[in-house]
């Protein structure tokens, strides 16, 4: 095809305007984004894969890195009490990952939630002997508690014992 005729709609275009050409070109750039989805449009759009991009302006323009847990979260408090509800710095958990509350630590929650003023990289918290490591909210995983005779392994349980008697209506 020749360029278009002085006067058309497509006058300046090396081609005339085509649906099929449109939809091809359409086509030709949604190829070029990965598969899973961009980093860069998870990062504008969705809050559960990571802090959303006006968090992160946010935080980088007010806050100021206080630490980092061992899952990877990271931890930030506000310069100032500017921007505050109640005159206290503001503080921030940005995940590693999926956003879920129950990958914070007892001591970063200690911290976000004011229970202590420093943060467990200035004085860390003292465990006891009987603690155990923190593990997050494993619902819904694979790795999720399942006691025998839950549906997932199988269905099958030890028979009543003795101590336990059905009711039936008389």
């Amino acid at each position: 095809m020749g360029p278009a005729p002085a006067g058309s709609l497509d006058q300046g275009r090396p081609r005339p305007y085509s649906p099929r050409a449109r939809r091809e070109g359409f086509r030709r750039a949604l190829s070029s984004f990965p598969r899973t989805g961009s980093p860069v449009l998870k990062k504008i759009f969705t809050w559960w894969n990571g802090a959303t991009i006006g968090t992160l302006f946010t935080i980088a323009k007010r806050g100021v890195f206080v630490g980092q847990d061992d899952f990877g979260n990271r931890y930030y408090e506000a310069k100032d009490a500017s921007d505050s509800y109640d005159s206290r710095k503001r503080r921030w958990v940005i995940y590693d990952g999926y956003a879920e509350a129950s990958k914070v630590p007892p001591e970063w929650h200690g911290w976000l939630h004011y229970t202590w003023d420093e943060p467990p990289t200035k004085a860390p918290v003292k465990r006891r002997s009987w603690e155990r490591d923190h593990l997050p909210n494993l619902t819904g995983t694979p790795l999720a508690y399942r006691p025998k005779g839950s549906i997932a392994r199988g269905g099958e349980r030890q028979r009543a014992t003795g101590d336990y008697q059905a009711w039936r209506p008389e």
